[in-house]
């Protein structure tokens, strides 16, 4: 027989920790992203560098962010720069992209078709088709299955 089963010591184990199947959120990143940088971003699309401004916004996108001001601020800019591609160049800026950055972009494009402007859904919609021409469907399928949101 047990010695000391009057003890509860053991009712104070979080058993729950050790199972497999509990879903825990992905821990985001301790640095907090602020989003591109306005002045850089605008002073690349004065120059018409618009592969290098699209870039910029891109890979500083703040997708680990909550803030959502800084979010809606990385959604403009970024519809700055996509509405400043003139028509015949947006397959030729697409194509120097990475894939990552065409998965990102993606993003934007759908972020932007849930906040349309005047004559911008068209203009999207161009962008779509040329990052659907090389990202495929799965470009597609991983946007609107990630959790992290631009």
């Amino acid at each position: 027989m047990a010695k000391n089963t009057s003890s509860s010591a053991f009712r104070k184990i979080d058993i729950d920790q050790y199972n497999e199947d509990n879903f825990k959120e992905d821990e985001a990143e301790q640095a907090v992203p602020t989003g591109p940088d306005e002045g850089e971003v605008c002073a690349l699309l004065n120059q018409a560098r618009y592969v290098e401004a699209l870039k910029h916004v891109l890979n500083n996108a703040p997708l680990g962010s909550t803030d959502q001001q800084v979010k809606d601020n990385a959604l403009s800019l970024t519809l700055k720069v996509l509405i400043a591609v003139k028509s015949a160049q947006i397959e030729e800026v697409v194509g120097n992209l990475s894939l990552d950055d065409i998965d990102i972009l993606m993003k934007y494009i759908y972020r932007g078709f849930e906040y349309p402007s005047e004559g911008s859904s068209g203009h999207l919609l161009l962008w779509h088709e040329k990052a659907f021409n090389i990202g495929g469907a799965g470009s597609i399928v991983r946007v609107l299955s990630d959790r992290m949101k631009v």
